[in-house]
């Protein structure tokens, strides 16, 4: 019988199609979706991957089998969907497998008002329910209960949502940008032409068709080998900026004029000063920006320059969501190019993101690489990932390193934090992988340098 712990992982459902898991499961999981989190009404999404229609639509069919009317509102971004739930107050279910291969899909859930549904907010009860209508010989049967079909209607939310984007972030009077937009064949090439079309923008298009099994790069723009085509676009068109946007367009990486990628730390620092001062301008004292863990030093520095406080977190975007919703945090990033905004109903968007980055650029004369350098104070390793049997002995091995060195501190807020006068690292184990994931800030590139390759010796050892 087939483990559904394999596929539902800390924060949404993931798997190989269909091996794993396919459209009969999927309306299982529908189903117990709406009985779990007792909904009347849902709204559902998907991303352009072969496989998203049929589930989507199977999950649409199992919720209404409990009585629960589905809003369809297709083909979307991620982080359109998190709008869709928002605006009619909704839970809602997003279809995608975000960069991950065309084999892949999986299922973001979000309560109403897109609060995320994650491993302690309602994701085991979905799971070890489905688990429960799973036979011994991998067959699907949904207990029927006694109530009337919910109705699924179809519903364009495309317009509203680039709407309430643009009313977020006022481009209309910036000076004229050239921007190279890789879309990664994902949903990016759904959203941007109408959130940035009619803007004083000339889009230079890159992979804009809708095509899930990604004909050109992976859908990652985390790895800088699917950077590599946007930044030879930049420099060969002469556009200001690129923007490249991960399969299911929740994600947005920025970079420069000179085709240079910008420190998603920088980024996080920029839009958090504008965000600051917009709070500030209405009235707000000492509003608050969340961070995590592994973002860079500059970010709190530049928050508390700027009148702002800020909240350190674990990585990951429920703990992101939990603690904005518990401090009332204007803005949140991630290093992964996560960005969170009260005004988004505290979920992620790149897209809104980008038109922060576009907005800064535009109103004022200088290139984007100027622009950022005075977000950039530190070098950072990049996470660099080590695939390792015993973790934690490997982690008490570093830690033993670092015991006696002076004026160090240990923290263990989400794995290791090591931290001396002007450099850190944090050690980290992925929660699915034998493996530990490091990071390294110091202020110049031979400390930090240095320390990659001390830790990286232990780690490996």
């Amino acid at each position: 019988m087939r483990d559904l712990k394999q596929i539902v992982k800390a924060y949404d459902v993931r798997g190989v199609v269909p091996d794993q898991w396919d459209a009969e499961l999927a309306r299982a999981f529908g189903a117990a979706f709406v009985q779990v989190i007792g909904a009347d009404a849902i709204v559902v999404g998907h991303d352009m991957r072969p496989s998203s229609p049929e589930m989507a639509r199977a999950f649409a069919e199992g919720a209404a089998s409990r009585g629960a009317d589905v809003v369809e509102i297709g083909l979307c971004s991620t982080d359109q969907l998190y709008f869709a739930s928002g605006k009619l107050d909704l839970p809602g279910a997003m279809f995608t497998a975000s960069h991950n291969p065309a084999e892949y899909n999986g299922i973001k859930l979000c309560r109403k008002g897109a609060a995320p549904v994650g491993e302690s907010t309602g994701l085991v009860e979905i799971r070890e329910l489905t688990q429960s209508w799973i036979g011994a010989d991998d067959s699907v049967t949904i207990p029927s209960v006694e109530v009337t079909p919910g109705k699924i209607t179809q519903q364009d939310e495309l317009q509203a949502y680039a709407d309430h984007l643009r009313g977020l972030v006022d481009l209309t009077s910036i000076r004229p940008l050239k921007v190279a937009v890789d879309a990664g064949n994902g949903m990016g090439g759904h959203t941007v032409p109408t959130v940035l079309g009619g803007l004083p923008l000339e889009i230079v298009p890159m992979y804009f068709e809708l095509d899930g099994t990604f004909p050109n790069h992976e859908a990652n723009p985390l790895d800088p080998k699917n950077l590599v085509d946007l930044q030879a676009k930049v420099r060969e068109v002469g556009a200001d900026l690129g923007l490249a946007f991960d399969g299911d367009a929740d994600r947005c990486f920025v970079v420069d004029e000179n085709g240079e990628p910008v420190n998603p730390s920088a980024i996080t620092a920029l839009v958090a000063v504008r965000e600051l001062a917009k709070a500030q301008a209405a009235g707000e004292t000492e509003p608050v920006i969340i961070h995590n863990l592994i973002t860079s030093w500059a970010v709190p520095e530049i928050v508390a320059e700027n009148g702002g406080r800020v909240v350190r977190t674990r990585v990951g975007h429920s703990f992101i969501k939990e603690e904005m919703a518990k401090s009332g945090a204007i803005f949140g990033g991630e290093h992964s190019a996560h960005y969170y905004f009260r005004d988004f109903w505290r979920a992620d968007t790149g897209m809104l993101a980008a038109l922060h980055v576009l907005a800064a650029l535009g109103e004022q004369p200088k290139p984007l690489s100027e622009l950022v350098s005075a977000f950039n104070r530190y070098v950072q390793s990049g996470e660099i990932n080590s695939t390792v049997a015993d973790q934690a002995e490997r982690v008490a091995a570093v830690r033993a390193t670092f015991a006696d060195e002076p004026g160090v501190s240990f923290d263990e807020l989400d794995g290791l934090t090591v931290a001396g006068a002007d450099w850190w690292f944090n050690l980290r184990a992925s929660n699915t992988e034998p493996l530990l994931r490091l990071n390294v800030e110091a202020r110049d590139e031979a400390r930090m340098a240095a320390l990659r390759d001390q830790v990286l010796a232990i780690v490996r050892a």
